[in-house]
């Protein structure tokens, strides 16, 4: 004898090939599923309803910078842009040329060059310090076009001398003073045009690209 599920607690025999039919689950299983299902139909209802308010009330954005806070809470700040010019009283700051005292010394076998070349400079503005011959030590060493030489408080007037020629190279010393020598070499030519200078002087104090805030943390 044999009660299946189903049957409502009758017992049958199970003879030939002839077997009970089962019947339908009762109505109050059927009722609990249809009442789960419609819960879970509307949870993900609300769901997605939650995270629609929160794109368009831009809840997600305030989310977005509570992920990239740091440990003290606060959030990460975007990165000061650089200065575009060194401040005030620093010694690589750039001065006015009427500022600048500058020698002009010719360390080539070219006679006159000193002259003409510290006229040119005392038309763009500059101070003519001494004009003359290279001392032993650099006449007929400077193999490039001129070599700018400078302390360390005329470091800013050495980078606006520097920007008169191409190709000049700047060399240090140990001088108090804020003067510049403008020692003419051997691939000397002219000065650049003033055009010119002012584009190469902007490219010498070109301040290096900011770092900009990426969507990540």
């Amino acid at each position: 004898m044999l009660t299946p599920q189903g049957l409502k607690g009758k017992q049958y025999r199970v003879t030939g090939n002839s077997y009970p039919r089962l019947g339908r689950p009762p109505k109050k299983s059927r009722k609990v599923i249809a009442a789960l299902a419609g819960l879970l139909a509307l949870a993900l209802i609300g769901l997605g309803g939650v995270q629609l308010y929160d794109i368009f009330t831009g809840r997600n954005k305030n989310a977005s910078a509570q992920a990239c806070a740091t440990p003290s809470g606060k959030a990460l700040a975007a990165p000061a842009p650089g200065p575009t010019t060194p401040a005030a009283g620093d010694p690589h700051a750039i001065p006015q040329p009427s500022t600048v005292t500058v020698n002009v010394y010719n360390a080539t076998a070219k006679g006159g060059l000193a002259g003409r070349t510290a006229e040119e400079l005392k038309k763009r503005g500059f101070v003519i310090g001494k004009v003359g011959n290279a001392p032993a030590e650099l006449d007929k060493k400077v193999p490039g076009t001129a070599q700018v030489i400078a302390g360390p408080t005329g470091a800013g007037a050495a980078t606006l001398i520097g920007s008169q020629i191409a190709g000049a190279v700047t060399t240090p010393d140990a001088r108090t003073d804020a003067s510049v020598d403008f020692v003419i070499g051997d691939g000397y030519s002219a000065l650049l045009d003033e055009t010119q200078a002012a584009a190469a002087l902007a490219l010498a104090v070109k301040p290096s690209p900011t770092p900009t805030a990426t969507g990540s943390c």
